[in-house]
């Protein structure tokens, strides 16, 4: 089981490119997988201009009912300021929550993946207004990674 803690968060803004998805038929691990592949091969974290921090942050919203429907999964880089926001990239206001903080160690993405498994076991009492996984300095190294994953609730 992943580290867990329970945070109080203020709300955030992030720029970057989304994807509607669902985790029927595994459809998210494709989808996410291949937004991944956009979001480094195009280098569009350069592109984001007034970044709060080089970590990227990969959102899930939307959800049209539970994390059985679908839902946008937005990758970016949060963000101070919408002065300019790139063609191409949109930009979201996450709302201020309490989340429950899971941290996944290990090689990405299957211990990303092992903990979302785990916390959809769980039966946790979810919002469902916007989850995220922080990739941060400690997933330099896709070997040996630790990724902060936060569910509001």
């Amino acid at each position: 089981m992943a580290q867990v803690k329970i945070i109080e968060m203020p709300g955030f803004t992030v720029v970057g490119v989304s994807v509607k998805t669902t985790n029927q038929g595994m459809q998210s691990q494709k989808d996410i997988s291949n937004l991944w592949g956009l979001f480094v091969g195009q280098n569009l974290v350069a592109q984001i201009h007034d970044k709060t921090s080089p970590d990227i942050y990969c959102i899930y919203t939307d959800y049209e009912s539970d994390f059985n429907g679908p839902y946008t999964t937005l990758l970016g880089c949060r963000v101070n300021s919408l002065r300019s926001i790139p063609n191409g990239l949109i930009a979201r206001a996450i709302p201020a929550s309490t989340y429950q903080v899971y941290r996944s160690t290990g090689k990405l993405p299957d211990s990303v993946v092992k903990t979302w498994a785990e916390i959809w076991r769980s039966g946790i009492k979810r919002k469902y207004i916007a989850d995220f996984d922080v990739y941060g300095i400690n997933t330099q190294n896709p070997e040996q990674t630790a990724v902060d994953t936060y569910v509001s609730i």
